[in-house]
């Protein structure tokens, strides 16, 4: 993990405290490092842009630019790469986190962004933005139901963060099942599902710490015993044993190599 990372669940306060966007804040030089918004993920890019461009600016950040990218033409253009030069931090926000990969996947955009997170540009992602941090990402599956065998869709992620599969909006749209059965068919990453006005601030040192008003969730299905997840009759109830299940609240810690929470 090379730079930093904060992957908030969505909705964070964006009117009163601004709890989670202060902390953003706090990982730059105010007068001098540079605060990219990254829009691609929206179908209303200027508006949201242009909401988090005040907030940015209100909490003194100076040089702040947005990135907005409607097509793959503009992943390869070279202003697009301009505005990310020398970026201390890129964020993320919210939409539709299929668009963000399949608009910048394999193009100068996006390999520039990985050179900038292996050398230590902070990378933040809200809602969508969260979900594209993991190597793994659900792009879509039912909300508020019980688990179905096949009824997840996924893709691959940005990557910055192995062995994960993220999701976001988690008890406010009832994600659980859906998270349990991207761990069921990947049981070898961590499910980290994230309330929303909530966030997880990824260490170097291989642990995150939770900051925000609502829980973490992170489902680990290292010892799974039995699970009938298949493609045949997909909408038939996801039955899964032995699945361990954490739940952490602003302060707690979790670490990513003993799998133990703190």
């Amino acid at each position: 993990m090379e730079g930093n990372l904060i992957i908030i669940g969505g909705a964070e306060d964006k009117t009163g405290d601004k709890k989670i966007l202060k902390e953003v804040c706090n990982k730059l030089a105010k007068d001098r490092d540079i605060l990219v918004i990254a829009t691609i993920a929206s179908e209303v890019p200027e508006e949201l842009g242009n909401e988090y461009y005040k907030i940015f600016t209100q909490l003194g950040i100076k040089n702040v630019r947005i990135l907005n990218i409607v097509d793959r033409k503009g992943a390869f253009a070279a202003n697009s790469i301009k505005t990310i030069e020398n970026a201390s931090l890129i964020f993320f926000t919210g939409g539709d986190q299929l668009r963000i990969t399949s608009l910048i996947g394999g193009t100068p955009l996006y390999s520039k962004i990985q050179e900038l997170y292996e050398n230590g540009c902070t990378f933040v992602g809200t809602s969508a933005g969260a979900s594209i941090m993991s190597d793994t990402m659900i792009i879509t599956g039912p909300n508020d139901e019980s688990p179905k065998k096949c009824t997840l869709k996924m893709a691959p992620g940005l990557g910055f963060i192995k062995g994960v599969i993220i999701d976001q909006h988690f008890a406010q749209r009832g994600r659980i099942g859906r998270l349990l059965v991207g761990i069921a068919e990947n049981p070898q990453s961590l499910g980290i599902g994230i309330d929303e006005d909530t966030a997880i601030i990824v260490k170097d040192n291989g642990q995150f710490v939770v900051m925000g008003s609502g829980a973490v969730y992170v489902i680990d299905g290292s010892d799974i015993t039995y699970s009938n997840v298949s493609e045949q009759y997909p909408d038939d109830i996801l039955s899964i044993f032995n699945v361990k299940v954490h739940v952490l609240k602003q302060g707690n810690r979790f670490n990513f190599t003993t799998k133990l929470p703190s």
